[in-house]
């Protein structure tokens, strides 16, 4: 049976189970947390605590992974999370590498690589199979796929070059890759285009918040590529809501698209970008939490006609197959 590397370690592709394909632990800034967090919101002991609680909540629901595609420009620290993971032993955490900008790239890339002040090879490429085959860092702990990001700007230079890495990096290893996309302006298909152009091989490929959109055309376009659809943002209503979610899933399935999608939320047990107090995001978002799929959605969808055996297709088949060899 094939692998696939975990936090903890390889675990067989066919164990995995019933996974939820884009969820982090957590999402930070180390520069924040280290020059404004300790000693006012972030005590380490305590976030790691509450960690545990909430993912043990998965557990308690039937999910037996988790993809999290949190990378460099959002808060990966490899040690708390193999902390936190060897505390919930029956939860698998996948790692992931790569970069997440909406525009530019992190200055330590400005001046390496193809058409730069220093010229060479790509550094990104060498930097993304290092984490996939040796290890994160001195952790040992591997990634198991690479994710960037192509939001509202477009497909900046910047944005565009850590696309490409990433297409160099899969194209190497072999390892799957999920992107960020703003639906809004149907990033997905620059997405594919510029996946294709390097050779990506698009049924290893998901089109992270696909979900958010409603246009079964646009989302029909991406799935007849062979990429995989993340309808991976349940809970986060203000953006598109649960009910007309549930209805563009429905609808998709209604199609023949089973095959093609996978669910989540997005969710994190802390996130930084809305401030220190997690009871404000909770006022916001109250459904933005992993809880929420399987005790609102999973009926909502079966109380719609989809089948066991299309959620199990979305939740446990199309995951292994993403991460089989």
């Amino acid at each position: 049976m094939a692998e696939v590397q975990t936090v903890r370690g390889p675990v067989d592709v066919g164990a995995l189970g019933r996974t939820f394909m884009h969820e982090h632990v957590f999402v930070l800034s180390t520069e924040h947390v280290e020059n404004y967090g300790a000693g006012d919101w972030w005590d380490e002991d305590e976030k790691a605590d509450d960690a545990v609680r909430k993912l043990r909540q998965l557990v308690e629901r039937g999910i037996t992974t988790i993809a999290d595609p949190t990378v460099w420009g959002l808060g990966r620290y490899i040690p708390r999370i193999r902390r936190i993971a060897e505390r919930v032993p029956e939860l698998n955490i996948i790692a992931a590498t790569g970069i997440y900008t909406y525009n530019d790239l992190p200055f330590q890339f400005h001046h390496r690589g193809p058409g730069t002040l220093l010229g060479g090879p790509e550094p990104m490429i060498a930097d993304f199979v290092r984490d996939l085959t040796q290890g994160i860092g001195d952790t040992g702990v591997r990634a198991a796929f690479l994710k960037c990001a192509v939001d509202a700007p477009g497909l900046t230079p910047g944005v565009e070059r850590v696309l490409r890495a990433v297409a160099g990096a899969h194209r190497e290893t072999g390892a799957p890759i999920t992107v960020h996309t703003e639906s809004s302006i149907h990033a997905g298909r620059e997405v594919v285009r510029v996946l294709r152009e390097e050779g990506a091989d698009l049924s290893k490929v998901v089109i992270g918040h696909a979900g958010d959109s409603n246009d079964l055309g646009y989302l029909s376009e991406l799935a007849d590529t062979g990429a995989i659809l993340g309808m991976d943002r349940f809970g986060l209503d203000v953006i598109n809501p649960t009910a007309d979610r549930v209805s563009t899933v429905v609808a998709m399935c209604e199609r023949g698209y089973a095959d093609r999608m996978v669910l989540s939320h997005d969710a994190s047990c802390f996130i930084d970008w809305f401030g220190p107090d997690p009871e404000l995001l909770n006022g916001m978002a109250p459904n933005w939490n992993y809880r929420h799929i399987s005790d609102d959605v999973l009926p909502a969808l079966r109380d719609r006609g989809v089948t066991d055996a299309q959620l199990d297709q979305m939740l446990v088949e199309n995951p292994r197959r993403y991460f089989s060899p």
